[in-house]
């Protein structure tokens, strides 16, 4: 039976300025890495009658959704059950050679948090799980109640900078076995001291962010496939990415970084004497959604987008 709901529910993040930072790509093919319901993609299509998408996500219910909503422009939209990082497999399968440009909407979909049954969100009690892709075998579950109490600290500092990452994974380890949502949170919260736990959200949220996080990969698998999209984008073809933790951005920031001097170490002041060559310019820098979106769509205000033209 379909998991897919009669509506996947995403509300896309600023549209109008990827759509208008795409106009004058060269025509041909633009990668929608993490395709979800196709909002990105849809308003593409609309705007830009010389662009195909390649459209890539892990979540089968997200391609069962988006291939329905996608059907009208037919051989326009090609769309993979493939994670971003077998960006070469999914051109080679789809007889592309090069790419227009290139478009990552980072982190999780608001369908995916609002789908209690998913195990994303603490604010639904449900089985923990948090799979992006619903093909895999290992769920949060398993790295909570198998890994060591050092490896759960260990993730906890790295894909949340949670300063109580000890307490925590002591209190998960004293706890085991854990089997949904609200067995998490609760843990999560008592571990957190009482000042701590009145302030800056719920108690649990890096946590189910950092358990995420490793589990799905997302910020392992993000350095190659942003230089892959790279590689393969032609010139004057751009690579938009959003993100939506500093984790996130960090990696964004200094892949683009490396493509722009070409890995350039010379000192800033004298002239490049090392033969670096820049691969891309840099187009956009950390920037916002507009106070308007913000305020229409509060999943927004978190969101930096940094884009690169390919030179």
């Amino acid at each position: 039976m379909s998991t897919a709901p009669a509506t996947f529910s995403h509300d896309p993040v600023m549209v109008r300025e990827i759509t208008e930072l795409f106009a004058n790509v060269p025509d041909g093919v633009v990668l929608d890495a993490t395709l979800g319901g196709a909002g990105h993609t849809t308003a593409l299509l609309n705007a830009h009658p010389g662009l195909r998408v390649l459209g890539l996500d892990r979540d089968p219910a997200a391609l069962e959704a988006s291939s329905a909503r996608l059907a009208p422009y037919g051989d326009r939209a090609m769309l993979q059950h493939r994670r971003f990082d077998d960006l070469d497999v999914a051109m080679s399968e789809a007889g592309i050679d090069e790419l227009s440009g290139a478009l990552f909407d980072l982190g999780v979909s608001s369908h995916q948090f609002d789908s209690g049954e998913r195990g994303f969100s603490y604010r639904h009690d449900a089985p923990l799980d948090m799979r992006m892709d619903t093909t895999e075998p290992t769920t949060a579950a398993d790295v909570v109640n198998q890994a060591s109490e050092g490896e759960i600290a260990h993730l906890l500092r790295e894909y949340s900078d949670e300063k109580f990452a000890g307490r925590i994974a002591r209190a998960i380890v004293s706890a085991r076995p854990i089997l949904t949502t609200a067995e998490l949170a609760d843990i999560v919260a008592s571990a957190i001291p009482a000042p701590a736990r009145r302030r800056g959200g719920h108690p649990a949220k890096r946590t189910f962010q950092a358990l995420r996080i490793s589990l799905n990969k997302e910020l392992e698998i993000l350095p190659n496939a942003i230089d892959s999209a790279v590689r393969r984008t032609r010139s004057g073809g751009r690579v938009a990415v959003l993100s939506y933790h500093s984790g996130e951005d960090r990696i964004v920031k200094a892949r683009f970084k490396q493509h722009a001097t070409g890995g350039c170490e010379c000192l800033s002041h004298l002239p490049c004497g090392c033969g670096a060559l820049s691969t891309v310019r840099l187009v956009r820098v950390a920037s916002k959604p507009s106070a308007e979106e913000q305020l229409n769509n509060p999943r927004s205000t978190s969101a930096r987008l940094r884009v690169a033209e390919v030179i």
